[in-house]
């Protein structure tokens, strides 16, 4: 059994811990998004308020943290910003609101976003780190910027399900694959010791194949190690593409294995962070 490309449709991304509360989208100020490949962002604002003097703030979901952004009217009666490439994103969720001088922040709705330029981005300089910018529309209409900031980093490219194994194609960014290189599979829960397969590698490109089955039910994460045991342990994720939030989104199939437990079902998937795992279930 074999799978060369996942069964992946656009959607908008769905609601998330954090994300509360549906937007007034008749009445609330809106935003469309262009996105660049080297990791920019501008935001047009259209809506009540007139153009004013305003700003655009980015807030860290679950943290603290916050960005403003300054807006400038674009002569067509709409606002303007941009988040440069080299601006600083922690990685996580930032929900953006606008900010008028004379009221409290309010939620933006996501408008319209042109993200094109993400498409199978490969970054310019494979020795820095992968800064990854991509906005989205949440559950309830708002605008929110998923942000991630790996170094290194570890781009999982083609997957294969086969009756045994999944073999991963990737590439590494940010550091060099050594003789001792090999791909680690760590059992979530912590109770099963992590399997380690070897890897061929060609340059900054490594292709792998990691036994599906495991010794009970439960989550595989997978990792490169890319220096072996004494070197930096890299989470395998998909990042460089168009889409926050593929864990419903790229559906790869379930291959059914005997083990000593009994039937299961093995088979890979995103987890809500983009970062590839193997699912191990009970069949039935």
């Amino acid at each position: 059994m074999s799978a060369t490309a996942p069964r992946a449709a656009r959607a908008a991304t769905g609601g998330l811990p954090g994300e509360t509360g549906a937007a007034d989208t008749a009445v609330a100020p809106r935003a469309d998004c262009v996105a660049d490949r080297a990791g920019g962002i501008t935001f047009t604002v259209t809506g009540p308020g007139g153009t004013g003097p305003a700003r655009l703030l980015l807030r860290l979901r679950g943290g603290e943290r916050e960005t403003g952004l300054p807006l400038t009217p674009d002569g067509a009666g709409r606002l303007r910003g941009v988040l440069p490439a080299g601006a600083e994103l922690a990685e996580g969720r930032w929900d953006v609101h606008l900010q008028r001088a004379d009221g409290a922040a309010r939620r933006l709705v996501a408008g319209l976003q042109d993200l094109r330029a993400l498409v199978d981005r490969v970054p310019a300089d494979s020795r820095a780190p992968v800064a990854v910018r991509l906005p989205y529309t949440t559950k309830y209409g708002n605008l929110t910027v998923r942000s991630w900031l790996r170094a290194p980093h570890a781009e999982a490219g083609e997957l294969r399900v086969g009756a045994r194994e999944l073999g991963v194609r990737g590439r590494v960014y940010g550091t060099s694959l050594t003789p001792d290189a090999y791909v680690e599979a760590a059992d979530r829960a912590g109770v099963a010791p992590a399997a380690r397969t070897g890897l061929d590698a060609d340059g900054d490109v490594f292709r792998c194949a990691v036994p599906l089955g495991s010794p009970a039910p439960g989550i595989r994460d997978l990792w490169l190690r890319p220096a072996g045991e004494a070197g930096p342990r890299v989470r395998i994720a998909r990042l460089l593409d168009d889409v926050a939030d593929k864990k419903h989104i790229f559906a790869y199939p379930k291959v059914t294995l005997g083990t000593a437990h009994g039937a299961v079902l093995a088979g890979p998937y995103y987890t809500a962070d983009n970062d590839l795992s193997i699912v191990v279930v009970a069949a039935g």
